[in-house]
């Protein structure tokens, strides 16, 4: 080999990462049980150790999601993969889908559902308000669309979207609810069947204290029935007694639910070689949320996400958005005036190791998105990051009492007992 094909020395080194604390709005810092986890050796794809895990994975993710979807698995790929296979498997080109849009990620199910070659239909908000459920059905009532596709929490702005209200307004006029909750899961309620909710994607790299790269994915049987009538075998693995869909093929082969049901079922046809890996990390997320038990680890997000929020205010900063639709997880705060907030973020990283987020779109530049996620809400967490920032910002010349931001969260953690 030449010289100047050859790896350079320093890239031969092992890649090893600085140490960070993340408390942005995702991904976050990993729990070390999940690590350990995803360190396990590799079995075959058709091992009965592997097809246990698999559907130990799917039993867990029920309880996760608090459904009984028969048909509750993994996407192999980022959150954004969820989102797209289920799209992509729900949708037919002239299809109708209505998309409220309060922040960024409303925008991108508009994008795919778009790329789906949809009749893309949107309803936009301000960033920091979300919509009540009259807003959503006036629409419904006008577009009547196959299917409605919701952020429940989007990242850009801190905002939830309230769900309860909105399966009564889609039976009413035959739509499916599909609403991606990555952001929000294991910090915020999510009731599956008590909502009537048809289908749900989410990602691992939020509050379930896992990395990116695996997307949980529940179905309701109407969503299913939907799948099932574009069902297609690829030749090859097609059998006798295997019959073809009605419908148009979906568009994408990767992300055909259809043929991932086939996978994780019973006849687990050949689709793909499954991420391992990421299974096993994925499978560890579950456990340990329902280890804590759902209403402990909503209240657990709760308690640090106030005194996150207190304290940043007690810091002089002001709050973003509208703060009763706010995520229990996430906070925005204001940049101050006269404060470079790219600079302040790049102090916390370098000086103090800890990461927390800019924005997009309206809101790059004027504020900055605080995340207690998964495994770093918790108090020294907490506490660490509203040290630094209030350091930082001194430094910077903003106005602030100090200490006033961690006496609050104190006050608030005595409070709690904590």
């Amino acid at each position: 080999m030449t010289d100047h094909l050859q790896a350079a020395s320093p890239l031969m080194r092992p890649f090893s990462p600085p140490p960070r604390l993340l408390m942005g709005p995702g991904p976050i810092t990993v729990d070390p049980r999940v690590l350990r986890a995803m360190s396990a050796q590799l079995v075959g794809q058709y091992d009965p150790a592997m097809t246990q895990c698999m559907n130990e994975t799917m039993a867990l993710y029920r309880a996760v999601f608090e459904t009984d979807n028969e048909w509750t698995l993994l996407v192999d790929g980022t959150s954004r993969a969820g989102i797209e296979a289920v799209l992509v498997s729900l949708l037919e080109p002239g299809d109708k889908v209505l998309v409220p849009i309060f922040g960024r990620f409303g925008h991108l199910l508009t994008e795919i559902a778009e790329r789906c070659g949809a009749e893309v239909h949107r309803l936009e908000k301000n960033w920091g308000e979300v919509f009540t459920p009259e807003e959503i059905e006036t629409a419904v009532r006008e577009i009547r669309p196959k299917v409605l596709a919701v952020v429940q929490g989007d990242t850009s702005t801190t905002m939830l979207q309230p769900l309860e209200e909105l399966s009564a307004i889609c039976k009413q006029y035959d739509a499916l609810l599909y609403s991606d909750a990555t952001a929000s899961i294991g910090g915020n309620a999510l009731k599956v069947d008590e909502w009537q909710l048809d289908a749900v994607s989410v990602g691992l790299q939020k509050c379930l204290c896992g990395p990116s790269g695996s997307a949980p994915v529940t179905l309701s049987a109407k969503a299913v029935d939907v799948i099932r009538r574009r069902k297609h075998i690829e030749a090859g693995i097609r059998s006798e007694h295997h019959r073809e869909g009605r419908g148009q093929r979906i568009g994408s082969n990767y992300f055909d639910l259809g043929m991932i049901m086939d996978y994780w079922g019973e006849e687990r046809l050949n689709h793909h070689t499954e991420a391992t890996t990421m299974l096993y990390g994925a499978r560890e997320c579950a456990r340990i949320l329902l280890e804590e038990g759902l209403p402990n680890a909503i209240d657990r997000h709760r308690l640090h996400g106030r005194a996150m929020t207190e304290g940043l205010a007690a810091m002089n900063l002001k709050l973003f958005g509208d703060l009763k639709h706010k995520m229990h997880n996430v906070v925005g705060v204001y940049i101050p005036d006269g404060i470079a907030g790219e600079s302040v973020r790049q102090s916390m990283l370098q000086d103090y190791g800890i990461e927390i987020g800019t924005s997009f779109g309206p809101l790059h530049g004027r504020i900055w998105r605080i995340g207690t996620m998964g495994y770093n809400a918790r108090k020294d967490a907490v506490l660490q990051t509203l040290v630094a920032l209030e350091a930082v910002l001194r430094r910077g010349g903003h106005s602030l009492t100090a200490g006033a931001g961690t006496d609050t969260a104190l006050n608030i953690y005595r409070e709690e007992g904590l």
